[in-house]
């Protein structure tokens, strides 16, 4: 599998963490966005990352040599000689089919595209493209560079050259793919994950139990790392509802319908760690009040 160059647009949680695992995976990357400083940011994150994971010795290089595998542009010019592009950018089909229009032009013939969604159809999101055939979905797990597993999607065009690309990418930079054969909202784990999520969120809303039992339960009972309520004020509240309502909308199943209560949050803005409100609250370096 040929993969010297990976171009990502978007720098923001899931686009740098991508650029990460790709440099510390000894590939070159160059990382886009529309300002420099918002890649300025992208970078110190993924320097300061990458730094712990030398230190633990979960990366061999230094951290010189993983960040020199790192180049940032504003441009998409960057595009044209990659073997792969990933874009990562915000979770919606409007933003997504505008940066894809823009990059289109620019990817090789052979080039896969392939995009970070976490609920859209992938078919959708190649709509766009003049080369559906090429392109794939790569759902990364927030944080990326500490979840392991990253589905694999194929849209009704994707070949089975694009779909086997991506499983060996996967691998390649030392993640372990999940095969979802055929496209739907959601995919696999999402669509598992919310059913319970809504779920907790709405014996909430009844009184039933506090979110710190049910995380507490979480983790106590089934060993998740982190209950629902931890990690949906960590990947940011406003996100996990923008990914529940895409499900909904393509089915239009209720049991992925967002509780009113978390639609409340959001329009609060108690969006998480990031706000210092969500479903806790948080001082100001992120920890729990």
């Amino acid at each position: 599998m040929e993969i010297g160059k990976v171009f990502v647009m978007g720098s923001g949680t899931m686009g740098c963490g991508i650029a990460q695992v790709c440099a510390q995976s000894g590939i070159s990357v160059v990382m886009n966005d529309i300002s420099q400083e918002m890649l300025d940011k992208a970078v110190k994150t993924i320097s300061w990352s990458a730094s712990k994971f030398i230190e633990k010795g979960k990366v061999k290089d230094d951290l010189g040599t993983v960040m020199g595998r790192i180049q940032v542009s504003t441009d998409l010019d960057g595009a044209a000689d990659a073997d792969l592009v990933i874009e990562a950018v915000f979770e919606k089909i409007g933003v997504k089919h505008e940066a894809l229009k823009k990059l289109d032009p620019i990817v090789g013939e052979k080039t896969i595209v392939a995009t970070n969604t976490s609920a859209i159809t992938i078919t959708e999101v190649a709509s766009v493209m003049s080369r559906p055939e090429n392109f794939v979905g790569l759902h990364f797990f927030n944080p990326v560079p500490m979840m392991q597993a990253v589905e694999v999607i194929r849209g009704v065009a994707t070949s089975d050259e694009a779909f086997q690309y991506g499983a060996e990418f996967v691998r390649f930079i030392g993640k372990e793919p999940i095969m979802v054969n055929r496209d739907i909202a959601g995919f696999i784990l999402n669509r598992i994950n919310i059913c319970a999520n809504v779920e907790a969120m709405r014996l909430v809303e009844q009184g039933v139990a506090s979110p710190e039992d049910i995380d507490k339960g979480m983790r106590l009972a089934f060993g998740r790392k982190m209950g629902p309520f931890e990690t949906g004020d960590l990947v940011w509240i406003e996100v996990s509802l923008m990914a529940y309502t895409n499900i909904y909308e393509e089915d239009k199943d209720p049991r992925f319908y967002p509780p009113s209560i978390m639609r409340q949050k959001v329009l609060a803005g108690h969006l998480g760690r990031k706000t210092g409100k969500g479903w806790y609250e948080y001082n100001e370096d992120g920890s729990r009040k």
